[in-house]
Formats: C-alpha cells, sequence, structure tokens
C-alpha cells in the first residue's frame, strides 16, 4: 500500500476560509485509511490541534467523524457548519488564520527543515507555513522522485 506525503499547505483555506483545514482533512483522512506516510501526524499537537480549538471541535469526535465517514472535503465543512450551528464566528475564523500565519518555528527547527531542503538559512524564510512547505516537498521529492 502506498503512504503519501500531504502536499496541501497549512496557507490553503478552502470556502469556509479556516487556514489549514484543507490539510488537517487530507492528513486525517490518509491516516484513518493506512496511507499517511509514517513521518506525518494524522493530527498532531500544532496546527491540527490549533484549527480543532479554534473552531470549537471536539478532537476524539472529528477523528472519529474521518475513520467512519470518509468524508470528502465539502463534506468536511459541511460537518464542521452543522456543528457549529450554521456558520463561523468570523472573528474566531480570522485570529485562528493569523495565528497560523503569524507562527514562527524555533531556531533550530528552522535550521534543520533548511539544511534538509539543501536551502542557507539567509533569514528570509521564518514562517511556519513556508518552512512546513519547503519541508513536505523535500520529503515529497525523497520518497517519490529521488
Amino acid at each position: 500500500m502506498s503512504q503519501f506525503v500531504p502536499l496541501i499547505s497549512s496557507g490553503v483555506a478552502g470556502p469556509l476560509g479556516v487556514l489549514h483545514l484543507p490539510r488537517l482533512w487530507q492528513k486525517a483522512s490518509l491516516e484513518a485509511t493506512g496511507k499517511l506516510h509514517p513521518d506525518y501526524p494524522g493530527c498532531g499537537k500544532g496546527y491540527d490541534q490549533m484549527v480543532l480549538d479554534g473552531l470549537g471541535l471536539d478532537r476524539e469526535e472529528f477523528l472519529a467523524y474521518i475513520k467512519s465517514d470518509k468524508p470528502t472535503y465539502v463534506q468536511l465543512e459541511g460537518w464542521v457548519l452543522a456543528k457549529k450551528g450554521g456558520s463561523l464566528d468570523k472573528t474566531a475564523v480570522q485570529t485562528l488564520n493569523d495565528a497560523i500565519k503569524g507562527y514562527i518555528h524555533d531556531d533550530g527547527t528552522r535550521a534543520a527543515i533548511l539544511s534538509s531542503a539543501g536551502r542557507p538559512d539567509d533569514g528570509t524564510v521564518k514562517d511556519a507555513v513556508g518552512l512546513n512547505n519547503l519541508d513536505d516537498w523535500q520529503s515529497f521529492y525523497n520518497e517519490v522522485l529521488k
């Protein structure tokens, strides 16, 4: 069975406008089917938990829904809306998105990601979303293209 490196960026939002939710859906869905690359958590403690907390969703209920229903992304957004009474608090979504965009990895994590990707640490890539993209792309290259 193939295992996949998730390639949806944390900087991507679906129609609801929630950053990282498409990536969380992809990772949790891949894990639920045994197809997530072992270097990735299906639902980790960083951005994944930030999204669940920011939307006021229960982690175990979310993961159970993914595993039992195997929703498409649009179906997941419908489930989220149903859980939230039909709409999301726009201020809460903006606060969550700002936290995702503003998150900065520690110096050691930044240096490790850039080194692995073969890019000098010249101070131009500091945001976690950008660094995580580089890390994903390097992992994809190593696992699939190399």
